[in-house]
Parts: C-alpha cells; sequence; structure tokens
C-alpha cells in the first residue's frame, strides 16, 4: 500500500508514508459512539486504568471482538459497547457512520478507529457501569466539548464527524 496518512502516536499526529511502513498482521478494530440527546453529546470520561487515553473525554466505545463471520460486526461492536459501559440497550436504534481514522497507541498498537452516532433513547438512563474504564459521563454541546481542556483534539475531530451527520 503506498500513499501518506496523518497517524496519531499518543498524542502527536505526523503524516506518514504507508509504503515505508511494516504494522502487524493484525489491526486492532475500536469503534468509539457520540450519542445525542435535546443538542447535548454524551461523553465519557476514560478511566485512570485505562492503557489508551486514560482520564480524557471521549466517546463510548471500545475493540471489535468476533470470533466467527458475523453482519454488521462495527454496528454491533457499537451496541454492545454502549451497553458494557453505560447500560443503555440501542436494540433498535439508528447508529449512523460518522468517519473512521487510523492511529497508533502509545504501546505502538495499530488501530482503526470507526466513528458513529446515534440518537440516546428518550427513556434511557446512562451510567458508568465499571468506574475503573469509565470514570464519569457528561453531556456537552460541541462548543463545552471545544473548551474543555480533557477533550483531546481526536475526540473532537470525532465528535464533529458525528454531529454534522
Amino acid at each position: 500500500m503506498t500513499g501518506r496518512v496523518l497517524v496519531h502516536v499518543g498524542d502527536r499526529a505526523q503524516r506518514v508514508s504507508l509504503c515505508h511502513q511494516r504494522w502487524p498482521a493484525r489491526l486492532r478494530g475500536d469503534v468509539e459512539v457520540f450519542l445525542h440527546r435535546d443538542g447535548r453529546w454524551l461523553l465519557i470520561r476514560r478511566g485512570e486504568q485505562e492503557d489508551h487515553a486514560p482520564g480524557v473525554l471521549s466517546g463510548v466505545g471500545g475493540k471489535v471482538e468476533v470470533d466467527r463471520a458475523a453482519d454488521n460486526v462495527l454496528e454491533e461492536t457499537a451496541r454492545r459497547e454502549v451497553a458494557e459501559e453505560i447500560g443503555v440497550d440501542l436494540a433498535g436504534v439508528e447508529v449512523t457512520y460518522a468517519e473512521s481514522a487510523f492511529f497508533v497507541t502509545d504501546d505502538g498498537d495499530p488501530v482503526i478507529n470507526v466513528v458513529f452516532s446515534a440518537p440516546m433513547p428518550p427513556d434511557a438512563m446512562p451510567f458508568a457501569t465499571s468506574p475503573d474504564e469509565v470514570a464519569a459521563l457528561a453531556w456537552l454541546t460541541v462548543a463545552e466539548a471545544e473548551a474543555d481542556p480533557n477533550c483531546p483534539p481526536w475526540t473532537l475531530r470525532g465528535l464533529r464527524h458525528a454531529a454534522s451527520t
């Protein structure tokens, strides 16, 4: 594969040539979901024990985990992660693709992250199911997220794309 891509390594971004990179045979797939209600977006503050980006704001999400051929893997991962992290069932809720990005974790793991947006079900009451993973929840407007020093550039980019879908 050739071309140049923007790669995030920790909190740094750099352009690299794909033809000169040798990534492991396995890329990790992640999903991130930005849920909205009444003009506000639900962001989580990642737990301090998290390996990647502890303590910062992000959408709800996690790793793609599949052990067999399946349809709608990314959308189903998005629904599973929302249920696991904030106790909200998105069955029957449309999950809309917003963007995808490639980054490398602080540990050197290459990741493809797929961002979705979805409406928060009207009767849902989200809560942090595991404080080690999700330290807090915050309902913010895009402008409030932009002003928050704990909201990293990659979260803002995903949120902006989600808000434009």
